[in-house]
């Protein structure tokens, strides 16, 4: 059995082939060209299930397009809220957010975790140890405040994720990198220190830069968000079984 997951983000596709919670290779798609992307995925397998997570809202055109190439199609957007009721989380929740919080309520069963995505926007969930959901907030992600510095000044350049980052800065750039890196970090430890008892899982793509960097132990899984979606594919595929 192979079903398909697919999360579309701000920013990029992420796409994964598994079988029940077993992960394949991640595919990364940037670009207009989704639907095509997605699609090319199909041709030489046809997914069981195929999951579809979006940011965006999924046309009918679109939409019946995936239903010809898969099983069973559970499409995840702004459109199909009513699930998330189902799980004991807010409508408002974007489904990634949810498929983490699904994900760490199966790998840590019995713990609390502060959950913190760190990618083009930074998102904060927090759940208790018997997966309740207890809360979250939401910013903006490091490369996203990087540019923002840049956009929204009349002179100051636009930096990169610097790899070495001093804690105060002794040149404009350097200045910079340290004010978005350091920011974060203190926004992070601030948001951890909340909930000392939990266990803090980092995610997204800049995981594994934070956590590197944080004093506190962290968990940094980058495939968090398709492990939650793995997740609903495989009890999706056992109540249609029944």
């Amino acid at each position: 059995m192979s079903n398909l997951l697919v999360e579309i983000g701000n920013t990029a596709l992420k796409a994964v082939w598994s079988d029940r919670m077993t992960l394949g290779k991640t595919f990364r798609y940037q670009g207009e060209k989704y639907m095509d992307f997605i699609l090319s995925l199909t041709r030489r397998e046809k997914p069981e299930v195929m999951v579809v997570s979006s940011v965006y809202p999924i046309s009918e055109q679109d939409v019946l397009s995936l239903r010809e190439v898969c099983g069973s199609l559970l499409i995840l957007d702004s459109n199909n809220k009513e699930w998330l009721i189902t799980k004991g989380l807010p409508s408002y929740l974007s489904y990634d957010r949810a498929a983490a919080i699904l994900a760490c309520r199966y790998l840590f069963k019995g713990r609390g975790c502060t959950i913190v995505d760190l990618g083009t926007i930074l998102s904060i969930d927090y759940i208790g140890p018997q997966g309740q959901y207890q809360g979250g907030n939401v910013s903006l992600g490091c490369r996203t405040r990087f540019k923002a510095v840049n956009r929204y000044s009349r002179s100051l350049p636009l930096v990169n994720m610097p790899e070495n980052v001093p804690e105060t800065g002794f040149s404009e750039t350097d200045s910079i990198a340290a004010g978005v890196v350091s920011g974060i970090i203190f926004e992070m430890e601030g948001y951890l220190a909340l909930h000392p008892e939990n266990i803090a899982v980092f995610t997204g793509g800049d995981a594994n830069y934070f956590a590197k960097r944080m004093k506190s132990s962290i968990f940094a899984i980058c495939n968090l968000v398709l492990m939650g979606l793995a997740l609903i594919a495989d009890e999706y595929v056992r109540k249609t079984d029944k």
